[in-house]
């Protein structure tokens, strides 16, 4: 009677959380793949056009600039984050002396928005006040850096800025993940004469591949929707040379008045995301099935 009870409470808690979140996740998941069939603009109208705003979708030249941005931007802020998160990993592994202090350094960045990582790398990387100024004023006058301003660069900047926040949680993973290697296989390896570079490549770092896939994961979800770091930033400019779907989906459905050109740019996001986790998830739940 009692675990019955316990059991019909545990429901009852957890129902109002789980109706919401069916709801305004779910629910509005479903509504926004439905509007993107529509003629919808200023407002919602729910008269069937069939695949019309995907077909108009793909013919604008700013689209195609913000997927090609994603591409850059993911790219470079996935390996770049993956080899100094490993890096740094491997370093404080040595069990150096300050290395709690140097981890909360690490970290720090992460427990900041995103607004503000890209108010302050506007500030460090604006050509009048920042780097570039500072270099000049040093005696260096022909030194150059106006990537913010420059159409061909200003995406990097948003990689710059993105690599600082995020690194120090990829550290985190690794870095626990380290801690987790059996050291007898470690002992054993230095015992035969390896040298250290030689143990983290060929048997540590291979013991952690998990971690590798899983903070690939984190960081390809983490680029696909990124919205408020190029707010901050560059404002998706120069032009809209620094745009990226987030930010297209907004200035349609928002400003542009376009709703279901948003919601079509949405389920296109939607679709990116999903293809990166429904693998990860396939091979989580066969290898959970195997143990």
């Amino acid at each position: 009677m009692q675990s019955s009870l316990r059991s019909s409470l545990s429901r009852i808690v957890v129902a109002p959380t789980f109706l919401l979140v069916l709801v305004f996740v779910y629910g509005f998941i479903l509504w926004t793949g439905y509007v993107s069939f529509t003629g919808s603009k200023m407002l919602p109208s729910y008269e069937w056009v069939g695949i019309d705003s995907y077909v108009r979708l793909w013919q604008f030249e700013r689209w195609h600039v913000a997927i090609t941005n994603l591409f850059i931007f993911g790219s470079l802020f996935i390996v770049i984050c993956l080899a100094l998160g490993c890096l740094l990993a491997v370093m404080l592994d040595q069990k150096i002396r300050v290395e709690g202090t140097l981890r909360t350094i690490y970290l720090y960045p992460m427990a900041l928005s995103f607004i503000v990582t890209g108010t302050a790398w506007k500030w460090l990387l604006n050509p009048g006040t920042g780097l570039q100024a500072f270099v000049r004023d040093l005696g260096f006058p022909e030194f150059t850096f106006d990537w913010l301003i420059n159409e061909q660069f200003a995406v990097y900047t948003l990689v710059i800025a993105a690599v600082w926040q995020s690194s120090g949680f990829v550290m985190a993973l690794f870095l626990a993940a380290l801690r987790g290697v059996d050291q007898e296989i470690i002992k054993a390896a230095y015992l035969d004469g390896a040298s250290l570079p030689r143990i983290y490549w060929g048997i540590v770092i291979p013991s952690i591949r998990p971690v590798f896939l899983s903070a690939i994961v984190i960081l390809a979800h983490l680029a696909v929707k990124s919205f408020d770091l190029v707010v901050a930033l560059t404002g998706g400019g120069p032009g809209f040379a620094s745009d990226l779907p987030a930010n297209f989906m907004y200035e349609m459905a928002f400003r542009r008045n376009q709703i279901n050109i948003g919601a079509a740019s949405a389920v296109m996001m939607l679709c990116t995301v999903m293809a990166i986790i429904v693998p990860y998830l396939y091979s989580e739940l066969r290898g959970a099935k195997r143990g």
